[in-house]
């Protein structure tokens, strides 16, 4: 097996040590295998391909971090076509949220939660993708 080196910062090493002592994993190895193996498969749902869809992407930062926020501004206007709501508030004293809501394809949708969760300094990223002709009880039916 090929051992990788990562950076990340200290509070973050001792939280995912302390999950992987907690849920019984053997080590952090595990704990990180089983992440990139999530995140990989996220997307890989063949039930969402070829479908409209709805996606929430949900962005927590720092006000003070302004290059968050910038990017946010950006992908918001570079994916202009896949974006169809975004609204901007404030949380607490220090943070901010940025909710994006997508009406897509699945690569593009993969493509915009991709790029927010490589922006340097998010807190959280959350999404949830569903398809749009999902049949529900506001559709129409009894």
């Amino acid at each position: 097996m090929t051992v990788v080196s990562i950076s990340m910062p200290d509070e973050l090493l001792e939280r995912i040590d302390e999950f992987a002592d907690e849920h019984g994993y053997t080590g952090r190895s595990e704990v990180f295998r089983e992440a990139g193996r999530n995140l990989l498969g996220e997307f890989e749902d063949k039930k969402l391909e070829d479908r409209d869809l709805m996606g929430v992407v949900t962005v927590l930062f720092n006000y003070e971090n302004s290059g968050v926020e910038q990017r946010m501004m950006e992908l918001r206007h570079e994916y202009d076509g896949l974006v169809t709501s975004n609204v901007h508030n404030h949380v607490g004293d220090h943070y901010c949220m940025e909710l994006f809501i997508l009406e897509g394809g699945l690569e593009d949708i993969s493509t915009f939660v991709g790029k927010i969760r490589a922006t340097q300094d998010t807190l959280t990223v959350d999404y949830s993708v569903i398809p749009v002709d999902e049949v529900g009880p506001f559709a129409g039916g009894e």
